[in-house]
């Protein structure tokens, strides 16, 4: 009976238009049901990204569910920016800042290529490769610190206010002094991946973006992924920030601060790259570091970088831990990240998938808490990928009756506030209420001789029917 709903759901779901497959490195469109995916199911990914956008989370977001070596649901929604005369979002073609996605698309991937060739090994100390890095106990953090972001180093440091070069910005994160002993505590920091990027410039001759160019991004065939994208492309990418610092309005400029100080090529930001893109870089993982013929790094580096270490981190990515970005049903060996211009990748070697997400939700958000509103939308396209699997051996999940974007806690209503204003405004009927019966009871006396037992008694009882009353209202 089951299976007869869901043709039949299936049916009156008509498949959006296929996005045509591309030529060259591209990752070829396939309908849902060639790669065992409801199309109906995955149609829930509309609605909730729609909602996202109605809700003043974001403007316009870009999205890829990519599953057994094809795209299936690739879309653009909504606009690059508020007015109608931004353009309208293209999947393939909108060009979005990945802001801390430049951690692992980027830095952690390079890391990988060095250590395939030997070049640098995880548990030697950082010091062996970049001298500067010295004094105390810096001297016992490891490269595999840095990723594991155990390294003791502090989250990060305003550089933008404290230097006036790129030079002078590279000095101050080398310099920055340790707030905990090495490997002993967990601190998600943009300074450790800021020193991953130098190790990579240290062992390799090359700077961080042009090591990437070479050895990753044009072999791969991403050709819109780039450090400082050309001011030619400034129509297709995607603004962030209106009021910044820097005191104007950001297009094509990196967003964060610190990564414009190290001038816009940093390990922890400053990669821009669109969904479709992305969707041959999570690809490449998910075929064991391998794509189109050609291989970035070796599978057994893969598992390693994306198997769980500490925490829920593994070496530079995170893990799923089945809430948060990653949503409630991605498997255990699922492994993503996400970037605070409103980004997140998420890869699922189980289920052969990833789902690719791109917004620019700091762009004048209208919502009342755009970070909630991004955070939910994140866990419902990863909910919504999986529940349209249909080829699990595990059998057809169940849809749940809604999801966080159909209920939008917290998104634009003060809820805590309104549910204090509903007590104050009872507790204050209930306080004219007792003045007014106790005004009442008094004018009674004056004129009815009532003895004094009596009046007691009732006095009791009412007293008593009141708070019954109280603690039934809780």
């Amino acid at each position: 009976m089951f299976s007869l709903l869901f043709a039949a759901a299936t049916l009156v779901h008509p498949l959006p238009p296929a996005a045509p497959s591309r030529t060259g490195d591209g990752l070829p469109a396939k309908a849902p049901s060639a790669v065992g995916m409801s199309a109906a199911r995955l149609a829930t990914i509309d609605r909730v990204i729609e909602r996202g956008i109605r809700a003043g989370g974001y403007p316009g977001a870009a999205v890829v569910v990519g599953r057994k070596g094809a795209a299936v649901w690739e879309k653009g929604f909504g606009r690059l920016g508020w007015t109608g005369d931004d353009g309208s979002v293209v999947a393939e073609r909108t060009i979005y800042d990945l802001a801390s996605l430049t951690k692992v698309v980027g830095t952690t991937t390079a890391v990988m290529i060095l250590f395939d060739e030997g070049k640098l090994r995880l548990d030697d100390p950082v010091v062996k490769y970049i001298p500067e890095f010295t004094g105390g106990a810096k001297d016992q953090v490891t490269v595999r610190m840095l990723l594991e972001h155990r390294s003791g180093l502090p989250a990060g440091r305003d550089l933008w206010r404290l230097t006036q070069t790129p030079e002078e910005a590279r000095a101050a994160v080398i310099s920055t002094p340790l707030f905990a002993p090495p490997g002993q505590y967990f601190e998600y920091s943009d300074l450790g991946a800021d020193m991953l990027g130098f190790l990579v410039e240290a062992v390799s001759g090359q700077k961080l973006d042009q090591f990437l160019d070479q050895r990753v991004f044009t072999p791969l065939g991403m050709t819109d992924t780039h450090f400082r994208p050309d001011v030619s492309l400034r129509g297709r990418i995607a603004p962030t920030e209106l009021t910044p610092p820097r005191g104007y309005p950001l297009r094509g400029e990196v967003h964060d601060e610190n990564a414009y100080a190290l001038g816009g090529v940093a390990g922890h930001a400053g990669l821009f790259s669109t969904a479709s893109d992305l969707a041959v870089f999570a690809q490449m993982m998910l075929n064991g570091g391998t794509y189109n013929g050609t291989r970035i790094v070796a599978d057994s580096t893969v598992k390693l970088f994306t198997r769980r270490a500490a925490g829920t981190r593994a070496l530079g990515w995170d893990t799923c831990g089945g809430h948060g970005s990653c949503g409630s049903y991605l498997s255990e060996t699922a492994y993503g990240h996400t970037g605070f211009t409103g980004t997140s990748l998420w890869i699922d070697p189980d289920r052969e998938m990833f789902v690719v997400l791109l917004t620019n939700r700091v762009h004048a958000a209208r919502a009342r808490r755009p970070a909630k509103v991004i955070a939910d939308v994140r866990a419902d396209l990863a909910d919504a990928a999986c529940l349209a699997v249909t080829d699990s051996r595990d059998g057809v999940l169940e849809m749940p009756n809604s999801f966080r974007a159909d209920r939008a806690v917290g998104w634009n209503r003060p809820e805590r506030a309104a549910r204090r204003s509903r007590h104050g405004k009872s507790s204050a009927r209930a306080s004219h209420s007792k003045s007014s019966r106790a005004k009442a009871s008094k004018a009674k006396s004056s004129k009815s001789k009532v003895s004094a037992k009596s009046s007691h008694a009732s006095s009791g009882k009412t007293s008593a029917k009141k708070s019954s009353s109280k603690k039934s209202k809780g």
